[in-house]
């Protein structure tokens, strides 16, 4: 099993391109600028899939955010990140595609910062998922109209990055539907 302690997430300039790694608590304690990837699940409906995060992860426990996400390995695609997660987290495969990528910087309750250039990548599933309680404790399906107003009801109950990443795929959503 991979040491936590030793995982290191890829540094960029605001282009994206490579300028080293960095262990990934010493990039969210000093908020550099990293890569790292969302992904969002769908259905045939148009829902999304949702997973609430685990009650003991040292970041954002408990609250609702996407489908899943992390950051990408040196070497390794955005694609390929987002399968290789989908697959520990929700115990699944899909064939995903990117929308986009933007730069965020999100401050968490326990003084970490991430300050990441995120890939946001879109997929299609129609099972349950298998999660992995290391990570998940729940998932559901909603609409991205539900979403958005949930979060407006209650944004507590979301990760920082995903209200802000959910706004703008969300916006990609609209603009694209024919």
């Amino acid at each position: 099993m991979e040491n936590k302690k030793e995982e290191r997430v890829v540094l960029v300039n605001e282009k994206d391109q490579e300028v080293g790694t960095m262990p990934k608590m010493e990039a969210h304690e000093k908020a550099v600028l990293h890569r790292a990837f969302s992904v969002f699940i769908m259905n045939a409906k148009g829902e999304t899939m949702l997973q609430r995060r685990a009650a003991h992860k040292y970041h954002s426990p408990s609250l609702w955010t996407n489908t899943c996400c992390s950051h990408q390995r040196k070497g390794e695609t955005s694609i390929e990140a987002g399968k290789r997660r989908l697959q520990e987290e929700m115990g699944f495969s899909a064939e995903l595609e990117e929308l986009f990528w933007f730069i965020y910087k999100a401050p968490f309750d326990n003084g970490l910062t991430e300050h990441e250039l995120d890939h946001v990548l879109i997929g299609s599933y129609e099972g349950n998922p298998e999660i992995n309680e290391d990570e998940v404790s729940q998932w559901k399906w909603m609409f991205p109209e539900d979403i958005k107003q949930d979060i407006n009801n209650f944004p507590e109950n979301y990760t920082v990055w995903f209200k802000i990443i959910f706004e703008k795929f969300y916006d990609h959503l609209i603009t694209n539907r024919i």
